[in-house]
């Protein structure tokens, strides 16, 4: 992939070894409530963002506003995020390794910034990317199971997704970067291990660690 110039990198299972955490407080969340919801929960809300999947929550049942779910979903997240969640196998070494090839680098990601830049922060790599985005630097409506987010961001960083990389382990993303013309790579985690043949049906290239593009 050495001809690829540009790099876009999702946070949370790709980078980041969060989503056991992260569906916990989630699916957490729910049963608090009381609400029933489906099988597949955690892969429909993985790409939505948190105003996304305060809004879902509040059509399953949820009594709260927006702003009470997206506040508690911060703050039971966010000392996990600054100060215990680690980086999957090998990932910090390839943003390094790409970096020092002159790579372009960026993140998207579904989760806030209040979350990801202190976790990039921490395993040192933050200042390494050219730009970190969110769900929420974009209008609402266009998460990451939109290929118009991925089109937008090429649009706003300049560049051309012809020439770019793009590494998540959701499904639905990987099918949306593919359908707005970037090569897509599909990175295993635990939490979409159902969903390993989908995933490698969508990507172009599929790997369970970031040790095998070293």
């Amino acid at each position: 992939m050495k001809k690829y110039k540009n790099h876009i990198f999702d946070l949370d299972g790709t980078l980041a070894d969060s989503m056991g955490d992260w569906a916990e407080t989630m699916i957490g969340m729910l049963r608090e409530a009381e609400v029933e919801y489906p099988d597949d929960i955690i892969n429909i809300i993985t790409p939505l963002g948190d105003l996304g999947i305060a809004k879902y929550f509040i059509r399953l049942g949820v009594k709260s506003t927006e702003k009470e779910l997206i506040d508690r979903m911060h703050g039971i997240a966010l000392c996990k995020y600054r100060e215990l969640i680690p980086p999957k196998e090998g990932a910090v070494e390839y943003v390094k390794a790409l970096k020092a090839e002159g790579k372009r680098l960026f993140v998207l990601t579904a989760s806030p910034h209040i979350l990801t830049d202190p976790c990039l922060a921490r395993y040192g790599i933050f200042e390494l990317f050219d730009g970190v985005f969110t769900c929420d630097d974009f209008d609402f409506g266009k998460s990451k199971s939109s290929p118009d987010i991925y089109r937008e961001l090429c649009e706003r960083a300049g560049i051309e997704a012809s020439e770019t990389v793009f590494y998540d382990d959701n499904v639905g993303a990987l099918r949306a970067g593919a359908e707005a013309g970037l090569f897509t790579v599909g990175v295993y985690d635990k939490s979409s291990a159902n969903y390993t043949e989908e995933i490698k049906d969508v990507s172009n290239r599929y790997i369970t660690s970031f040790k095998e593009l070293l």
